[in-house]
This record gives C-alpha cells, structure tokens and sequence, in this order.
C-alpha cells in the first residue's frame, strides 16, 4: 500500500536535515579535532556521514524511498516510480530540510545561524567531480535496486564514503545538500557561487546513470 505524500514528504524532510546536520557537523568536530590535519579531518566526515546514510535509508526508505536528494528524485520520475507533483514536492522539502539541518548544526557547535560559505571549490575539474559522484550515486541505487533491493542503504552508504575520497569535490553528489553547504562556513562549506556549476554537474550525473540504467537494464526482446 502506497504511504499518504504527507508522511513521505515529512519523511524526506527529517532524513534531508539529519543527513544535513551529519554532514555538517562531523565536519565541524572533525577539523577541530584534527588540529589542522585535513587528511584526518575528512575521515572523520567521511565515516559520520556514511553511517548515517545507511540508517537514514533503512529506517525512511519504506516510508519515502529515502530520496534526500532532488537528483533522485528527479531520476525516480523520470522512471515514473514518482509522479511530478509528487517530486515537486520532495525536492521543495529536501531543500528546506538540508538548509534546517546546516542551521541545527551551528546550534549545536555554538556557531552563528546564519553564514555564508567562503571555501572555494570551482572550475570544471570540480564540476566534472560533481557529474562523476553522482552518476556512482544513481548508478548504484539504479543498478543495485534491481538485483537486490535489501543491499540498497549498504551500497548508497558505501558509494558516498569512497566518493568523499576518489573524486576532487570529495563527493557532495546533492543539489539540496549543495545549496545548505553554501550556508555554512564550515569544514564542509561550499561558495555560493560555486553552487550552480555543482548542480549543474550533479543533475548530468544523474541523468547519465538514468541512460545508462535504461540501456543495460531493460529487457531483452523475446526471441
């Protein structure tokens, strides 16, 4: 039986503001514990981050499909797994939930609410980074939801903890996440300027992993 849009939306709300303030946070702790080591600081972030992905997923996936993401979300329409009224109102939410996530994150670490990003992440290096981190995203929820749908919060958590490590942007893999990032200027802090290229990365991204899903997993004519 389909859950009311209502729960799914608070849902992807509460999981976009957890995994918000995840991020935000080990990255606030990391880089004052590392003393200065960033090596150290982002391992930190990678594993805080990583872990609460797979708990996000287990716990809400059955109740919103655990988007958190409007590249997801987007992709998951395009599959028609999700109407677009619906996704309209998943990535509205995804957003705001990000933004409250950075905000409750500050909060905790006694920073001040409201702050703009000054660490600088451009150029196309960077946004290829974007396109990349993504495409694993998508690929692997596309590709591992089909053969075994249970492994799905493992392989997001997995792919997102070696992206943090493999591509140059260290994997933000997120347009909602993107623009909280923006308000933060903190460890995990992205310039607003910076943003729009990061989205434009992650929306080909994701589009790619959709075709590449549409051409190895469809169905091989009968003979």
């Amino acid at each position: 039986m389909r859950v009311a849009l209502t729960k799914r939306v608070v849902a992807e709300a509460l999981g976009s503001l957890i995994l918000t303030a995840t991020v935000v946070g080990s990255g606030v702790l990391a880089s004052r514990l590392a003393d200065g080591n960033d090596a150290i600081a982002l391992l930190g972030n990678t594993a805080a981050t990583g872990a609460m992905l797979f708990v996000l997923i287990s716990a809400l996936g059955p109740i919103s499909g655990a988007h958190f993401n409007p590249a997801v979300t987007l992709v998951m329409a395009l599959k028609r797994d999700i109407s677009a009224t619906d996704a309209a109102a998943y990535v509205a939410v995804q957003i705001i939930g990000c933004v409250l996530g950075a905000w409750f994150a500050h909060y905790m670490f006694d920073l001040p609410l409201l702050q703009v990003s000054s660490h600088v992440r451009e150029g196309a290096p960077q946004i290829a980074s974007e396109a990349a981190a993504t495409f694993a995203l998508v690929f692997a929820i596309l590709f591992v939801s089909q053969w075994r749908a249970s492994a799905v919060p493992a392989a997001v958590a997995l792919v997102i903890t070696a992206g943090y490590w493999w591509t140059a942007s260290t994997s933000f893999a997120n347009p909602a996440i993107s623009i909280a990032r923006a308000l933060s200027d903190t460890f995990a802090g992205v310039r607003p300027e910076d943003v729009p290229g990061f989205i434009a990365g992650q929306i080909a991204g994701a589009l790619l992993a959709w075709l590449a899903s549409m051409a190895l997993l469809s169905k091989e004519p009968q003979a």
